[in-house]
């Protein structure tokens, strides 16, 4: 056994009993080799990741100085004590390795999975022999992995801490709360140190469900789990998601497809100032960035020639809720039998100009004209020459697999413009509400859910147009098929999760949002049968989305 001891150097030679180390193959210590006087370590600060092993470089300046260094021998002449006096008990010396050069050494410490949070001033301390006598190094501390963050949260998911100033509530959509933000990563993802930010409500029905979305805008830019840099995040709750994976899923599928961009997410745990509040989907925010949406970004200068033809972001959503929208009569809305909804996301309502808004409300018209023209199908005079074929090939691939019915209604549908571009459709947002579910969308049992959805009503209408929907399903459908294997890999990483989330939320108070009715049709089921079922629905949409074309 393992004895772990902090002593007074001036009762070491009373009262030190010897941990763990020394070796049986080192040479005998010579009697006369010189004395040891000093000892000194080349970090501050190590951190241990539970039962991981950090490396501590040492040196000993009296390089012929030998002493006995194997952790598990009872002669052992170096040993851990701390400042505070009190046993060292999280972490040990697992071994000690002789560096390349003489008189340096590497000490192994290992976490022994005792306590998670924990920060402790240690030193070595190695005897000079035959003296009694023992020689320290400097103070160094050696933290867990989850130290400082208060609440731990087990689930095998990052954690995302967020602390508001003062501990006020996050209640607004419109108004931010300043705030600080850290991260504790798990599952091979890095974490993030405390940095400043700024939260808020988002979401439109998703926001008046008990467990609330959020938006963080951080102070500086900052990489999160290997996503590019970038200042606004959200936090999606899942709330009426039964399996926590469909917008996961979603983004899989979109990221299968040449979308010119697919928000990248990653599940994790929100404790927000000291609460956990549950399985959350952190995600990139829908912005114009160099690695987002990746258009021009104009200036309020931008309104004449070239300049003024992009770059535009717009949303399609029936909610109105964009600050500058309009209906164009074209096409189909699914939701209340209309003309079809468009928003400008980008340029920012206080940069966007009058010429500008003009510019895109009559190249969308012009889109629409000439897709509901009699020569619709003509390259030159037809819909090809406002709209971009393959991106709308792909975007409807994505919402018709998934059996997304909101690329009907139309909500959270993104279509951008690049200058001296065509419209583009994507990027990929939203994807819980009745994604894969034939409570929602009884159709997709037998037929497609999309084949009306605004403008696809018209553009199935053009046979060429058809045909390369037809082919490019064949060629993503080797890639579609390993969804399934996905779902279950998802399944395991959000057991925990699941387990605890739904302590917490029940997914069937969506209820109150759909007529008393639930939405997805899996609220009331167990986590484990409502990804059953989800998969089951998925590997039927495969089947039929293909007989159907």
């Amino acid at each position: 056994m393992r004895l772990h001891w902090t002593i007074p150097l001036t009762l070491v030679a009373a009262v030190f009993v010897a941990a763990a180390c020394g070796g049986d193959d080192l040479e005998p210590v010579p009697s006369s080799q010189p004395r040891l006087l000093s000892v000194s370590v080349s970090e501050t600060t190590l951190v241990l990741n539970p039962k991981g092993t950090v490396e501590l470089p040492f040196r000993v300046e009296e390089p012929d100085y030998v002493f006995k260094y194997s952790p598990d021998a009872p002669d052992c002449q170096i040993r851990l004590t701390a400042k505070d006096g009190k046993a060292v008990t999280e972490f040990r010396i697992s071994r000690i390795a002789p560096g390349a050069e003489k008189g340096s050494y590497t000490a192994f410490l290992t976490d022994l999975g005792v306590e998670d949070d924990y920060s402790r001033e240690v030193r070595l301390l190695i005897e000079n022999s035959g003296s009694n006598s023992y020689v320290p190094s400097a103070y160094f501390t050696v933290r867990s992995e989850g130290a400082g963050y208060g609440l731990l949260v087990k689930t095998g998911l990052p954690t995302v801490y967020v602390d508001t100033q003062g501990g006020r509530a996050v209640n607004s959509k419109e108004d931010y709360v300043p705030a600080s933000i850290k991260i504790k990563g798990a599952g091979g993802y890095d974490g993030l140190e405390a940095v400043k930010c700024e939260i808020r409500g988002r979401g439109n029905t998703t926001w008046y469900w008990p467990k609330k979305p959020y938006l963080v805008k951080l102070e500086e830019k900052q990489h999160i789990f290997g996503m590019h840099k970038h200042k606004r995040w959200v936090l999606l709750a899942n709330f009426m998601d039964r399996t926590l994976m469909r917008n996961l899923v979603s983004m899989k599928v979109a990221s299968m497809t040449n979308l010119d961009w697919t928000p990248g997410c990653v599940p994790v745990e929100l404790v927000l100032n000291g609460k956990h509040l549950g399985s959350y989907l952190l995600i990139e925010q829908v912005r114009v960035d160099n690695h987002r949406v990746d258009i021009t970004e104009m200036t309020p200068e931008d309104n004449a020639g070239e300049a003024v033809t992009g770059g535009y972001l717009l949303e399609l959503d029936f909610h109105y809720d964009n600050e500058v929208q309009w209906t164009d009569p074209h096409g189909r809305n699914q939701q209340w039998g209309s003309g079809i909804p468009f928003g400008v996301k980008y340029p920012d309502p206080d940069d966007l100009t009058q010429p500008q808004l003009n510019y895109i409300k009559k190249y969308v018209s012009d889109a629409a004209n000439a897709l509901y023209g009699k020569d619709f199908t003509d390259p030159e005079k037809g819909w090809r020459a406002y709209i971009d074929e393959a991106s709308f090939i792909d975007y409807w691939i994505v919402f018709e697999v998934m059996g997304n019915h909101e690329l009907g209604n139309p909500g959270s549908v993104f279509m951008h413009k690049d200058r001296g571009g065509k419209l583009v459709a994507g990027p990929c947002w939203d994807f819980d509400w009745g994604v894969l579910s034939y409570n929602t969308s009884p159709q997709a049992r037998t037929g497609l859910v999309n084949g009306q959805a605004i403008w696809y009503a018209r553009l199935f209408q053009d046979p060429a147009f058809k045909a390369k929907v037809k082919a490019r399903f064949q060629e993503l459908l080797p890639q579609l098929q390993t969804i399934p294997a996905y779902m279950d890999e998802c399944e395991k990483l959000l057991t925990e999760s699941a387990r605890l989330n739904f302590a917490m939320w029940n997914p069937a108070d969506d209820r109150s949002q759909n007529g008393g009715k639930i939405i997805n049709g899996d609220e009331n089921m167990t986590f484990r049968d409502a990804v059953a079922r989800l998969k089951s629905i998925y590997q039927d949409r495969l089947k039929v989305i293909p007989s159907k074309l």
